[in-house]
């Protein structure tokens, strides 16, 4: 329920019964896509409107404002007006429960995410939480961040997250059963992505197989789901955060194509049965007129900072905030004056040489990453470090914000003189900022 326009603040859970059994399904999936189809494809066709009318409005101040008489987002009323934050979750399928039932929607968050649109500096940013972020639940104590919507629903996941944020305010909130993912994949006739290593596991008890080998392909609804599914290398559940990011910009640019427009109706369908949501229609086709004014430099993805807990540390495994680097991130991305693309935020206790930089060959001379390992030393960075070369080739360098600190990529774009910057967080996990060498870099001499 919300009040005062924000995901409704919960004094206790609104449930002290142990959490029904999920499916043992550990997709690490791209809830956030679900989010997107929606309001994207809802903005397609205005005939599209009498499809969403299950999305129950909530509101008590609106955040549209009037249309801006754009002639191209003309079957659209509305627009947002001030910066909004939503959360999204993507939930365990309850076993048992009938498939209309909102119980579907009870069990553990597989995946959190924070949406932060702002019409004023018109950026869409996205904020990974990790599942197994230690967090304090009220009834539960310290305990793992998906668990606080199977014991108290979105009041209490917001909550949560909410007081983990220093205050944040959510807005809205949006939850995704597990069964969508790989239908909207199918739906849209799969999505290209750069499997960047053979992925092959198999688990009987989950009735898990994942066979993919590694280069660019268009990968169907099944194929998705393994890519997405994969825990099995050195980064466990934070490799399947980078590659949730590597898919939302892949579904992302399936989206553009005239070739979904046929398929709304389906997609909206789909989605009726599979999202549970306090925005209403208004408020979904206003952030849809915002996501197609917006380029793809608008769109940034991080990971909430931390670090895995050591093993004799706690009795569970956890991902430990760091919380000078949420406070950064914090304002970075979730503070409008901060949103400029072309700026950002460094904490300002770390000067640039000392900063911890990755550097992965992905150019044809295979030498490439070494020599800028060897330059960047020569000018004084002190805690640059070569990793195993990236299996694609780029023509352009990439140099990627792990950390979230646009500032310092910035800065570090601004001195090398060429390449990228990169608004995520799918780098070396530890660095601050993750260079992938390009054929636009060369020695000198």
């Amino acid at each position: 329920m919300v009040q005062n326009n924000q995901v409704a603040r919960s004094t206790r859970p609104k449930s002290r019964h142990k959490p029904k059994k999920g499916l043992s399904l550990r997709q690490g999936m791209v809830w956030g896509i679900a989010f997107a189809l929606t309001t994207t494809l809802s903005a397609t066709l205005g005939a599209t409107v009498a499809l969403v009318t299950p999305f129950t409005s909530l509101l008590t101040i609106p955040f549209i404002g009037n249309q801006s008489g754009n002639p191209i987002l003309g079957i659209l009323n509305y627009q947002v007006s001030r910066p909004v934050t939503i959360l999204v979750m993507g939930v365990d399928r309850v076993l048992d429960v009938p498939d209309h039932s909102a119980e579907i929607f009870s069990g553990r968050s597989d995946t959190m995410l924070l949406l932060h649109l702002d019409p004023r500096q018109k950026s869409f940013n996205i904020l990974s939480i990790p599942r197994d972020t230690q967090v304090y639940i009220p009834g539960l104590g310290v305990s793992k961040v998906n668990a606080a919507n199977a014991y108290g629903g979105p009041a209490l996941a917001g909550d949560v997250l909410r007081d983990t944020m220093n205050g944040l305010t959510i807005d809205r909130y949006l939850r995704v059963s597990t069964e969508a993912f790989r239908e909207l994949v199918d739906l849209l006739g799969g999505v290209e992505v750069f499997v960047p290593q053979r992925m092959s596991y198999v688990d009987q008890t989950q009735k898990l197989k994942i066979d993919l080998s590694p280069g660019w392909q268009t990968l169907n609804g099944e194929q998705a789901e393994q890519f997405v599914r994969f825990r099995h290398d050195v980064y466990g559940d934070i490799g399947r955060v980078q590659r949730q990011q590597t898919l939302i910009k892949a579904l992302r640019h399936r989206l553009v194509s005239p070739m979904v427009i046929p398929k709304v109706p389906q997609i909206v369908n789909l989605m009726q049965k599979y999202v549970d949501t306090n925005l209403s229609i208004e408020e979904i086709l206003a952030i849809a007129s915002l996501g197609l004014q917006l380029d793809n430099s608008a769109f940034r993805q991080v990971l909430l900072p931390g670090r895995f807990s050591e093993p004799n540390e706690y009795a569970a495994s956890y991902w430990i905030i760091d919380t000078a680097g949420r406070d950064r991130v914090l304002q970075t991305y979730f503070n409008g004056e901060s949103l400029n693309a072309n700026a950002g935020v460094s904490d300002g206790n770390t000067p640039l040489n000392d900063l911890q930089i990755a550097v992965q060959n992905a150019s044809e001379n295979p030498q490439s990453a070494k020599q800028l390992v060897q330059s960047l030393r020569q000018q004084g960075f002190t805690n640059v470090f070569l990793i195993e070369d990236w299996s694609d080739r780029l023509q352009k360098t990439q140099i990627i914000a792990q950390s979230g600190d646009l500032g310092a990529a910035n800065q570090f774009h601004e001195k090398l003189g060429l390449g990228q910057v990169e608004a995520s967080s799918t780098g070396e996990l530890g660095s601050d900022l993750t260079i992938r060498v390009g054929n636009d870099w060369q020695a000198t001499p």
